[in-house]
C-alpha cells in the first residue's frame, strides 16, 4: 500500500486482546498511512475514538500498557447479592464510564478526526446500529462507546434515546459492511478474535470464563461466514498473534500492543501481498495444497458439511477425498481444518515455482 492510498480501518473486538489496535495504529501513522474513516466494534471502537478524539498513539500506548483490572472491571456484588438472577451484568458500569469519558470527555461525533462509525446492537430489537452515519452522529461519543464495549451479561447494557444498546460483536465483531456504506477503496481490517486456538481446562475456570470462550467461537465462525462471500471493496486482513490471551487477561497487555505493531509492520513490508486498484475479495492470499490421510478419516462426513460445497467427496471407501488440493486461500479459509474429529485434513504452503521464486527475489 503507498502512502496516500484511502482506506477505511476497521477496528474489532476482542476484551483486552484489543489493545493490540493501539501497536496497529503506530505502525500505520509511522508508515505515513492515515485512514479516511474508522469503524471500531466494543475494543476497538474505544481505541479508535480516543485516537480520533485526539489522543495521540504514544499516550494511548501508555495508557493501555497501565491499565490494571480495578480500571475495567469490578464485580457487582450488591446487585449481585440483591437481585441475584435479575442482576443486570457481572461487572458494574462506573469504572468503564470513568475510563471512557477520561479518554473522550464530552466529545461528538461531529469533533472526530478522522470521522468514525461505532458498532452497536439493540437488546431488545437485535436491529444493528451504527453511530456516527448521519442522522446517528448527535450523541456523544462517549455513549456509543460505552454501549459497543457493553458484552452481554459482563457490562450492563447503555440507554440511548430511549433504547437499550450492548456490544456490537453480539451480531458482527468486524463491521466491515459499515465501511462499504462509507465507500472506500479499500478496507483495512484489524482482526483480534479467537481463531483457532486450542484452550485447555476452560471448563474449570467458571462460567464467566465459559461464556467468554463460547461467545469467542460464535464471533469468529459468523466472521468466517461473511468474509467467505465478501466481494468489493476488497480487504487487507491484519491477524494480530493475540489468540493465546483470554478475554479479560491483564497479564498480557505490553505483549497485546507490540503484536499489533509487530503484525502490522510485517503486512507493510510486503507491499506485493497487497490487492491491487480494482481487486475484489480478502487478502493478503497464499496457495496451498490440502491433503486428508486416509489412515486418520473414519468419513464421518464432518468435512463435507464444514469446508465449502464440493471441496471434498466420500470414495467408495466412504474415506474422504479433495476435488481440488490446490487452491488460494485468504487468510479465513480453512477453517473446516479444526472441525475434523481425527485430524486427518492437513494444508501446506504450495511449492513456488521457480518463475515466482525470481520474480520475488528481482
Amino acid at each position: 500500500m503507498n502512502p496516500g492510498t484511502p482506506f477505511i480501518l476497521v477496528l474489532g473486538g476482542g476484551g483486552m486482546k484489543g489493545l493490540a489496535h493501539v501497536g496497529v495504529l503506530q505502525a500505520l501513522l509511522e508508515r505515513g498511512h492515515r485512514p479516511s474513516h474508522l469503524v471500531g466494534s466494543s475494543v476497538g471502537a474505544l481505541v479508535g475514538a480516543a485516537w480520533a478524539a485526539g489522543m495521540d498513539v504514544p499516550r494511548l500506548r501508555e495508557m493501555a500498557i497501565a491499565l490494571r483490572r480495578k480500571d475495567v472491571f469490578v464485580v457487582a456484588h450488591a446487585d449481585m447479592a440483591f437481585k441475584r438472577m435479575r442482576s443486570p451484568a457481572l461487572f458494574r458500569r462506573e469504572p468503564l464510564e470513568d475510563l471512557i469519558a477520561a479518554l473522550l470527555g464530552d466529545a461528538t461525533f461531529q469533533q472526530l478526526d478522522p470521522p468514525m462509525v461505532v458498532n452497536t446492537v439493540d437488546i431488545n430489537s437485535g436491529m444493528q446500529v451504527f453511530w456516527g452515519l448521519p442522522g446517528l452522529d448527535e450523541v456523544r461519543v462517549a455513549e456509543a462507546v460505552f454501549a459497543s464495549c457493553a458484552l452481554p451479561g459482563y457490562l450492563p447494557p447503555r440507554e440511548i434515546r430511549g433504547r437499550f444498546y450492548v456490544d456490537g460483536a453480539t451480531t458482527d465483531n468486524l463491521p466491515i459492511g459499515a465501511a462499504r456504506v462509507l465507500g472506500t477503496e479499500m478496507i483495512v481490517a484489524a482482526d483480534v478474535s479467537a481463531s483457532s486456538a486450542l484452550r485447555e481446562d476452560t471448563q474449570e475456570e467458571g462460567f464467566a470464563r465459559v461464556f467468554g470462550r463460547a461467545t469467542e467461537i460464535a464471533m469468529q465462525t459468523t466472521l468466517e461466514l461473511r468474509l467467505r462471500a465478501w466481494d468489493r471493496p476488497p480487504i487487507y486482513y491484519i491477524h494480530p498473534r493475540v489468540e493465546h490471551v483470554s478475554l479479560f487477561s491483564f497479564e498480557h497487555l505490553r505483549e497485546v500492543v507490540e503484536e499489533g505493531y509487530r503484525a502490522t509492520i510485517a503486512a507493510l513490508d510486503r507491499p506485493e501481498q497487497w490487492p491491487e486498484p480494482g481487486a475484489s475479495g480478502v487478502y493478503p492470499r497464499r496457495k496451498v495444497i490440502v491433503r486428508v490421510q486416509r489412515e486418520r478419516c473414519i468419513g464421518c462426513g464432518a468435512c463435507l458439511v464444514q469446508a465449502p460445497q464440493g471441496m471434498f467427496v466420500l470414495d467408495s471407501e466412504g474415506k474422504a477425498v479433495v476435488t481440488t488440493p490446490e487452491q488460494e486461500w485468504n487468510p479465513t479459509d480453512g477453517g473446516f481444518i479444526r472441525q475434523c474429529p481425527t485430524y486427518a485434513i492437513s494444508a501446506r504452503p504450495a511449492p513456488v515455482a521457480a518463475a515466482e521464486t525470481r520474480r520475488r527475489s528481482g
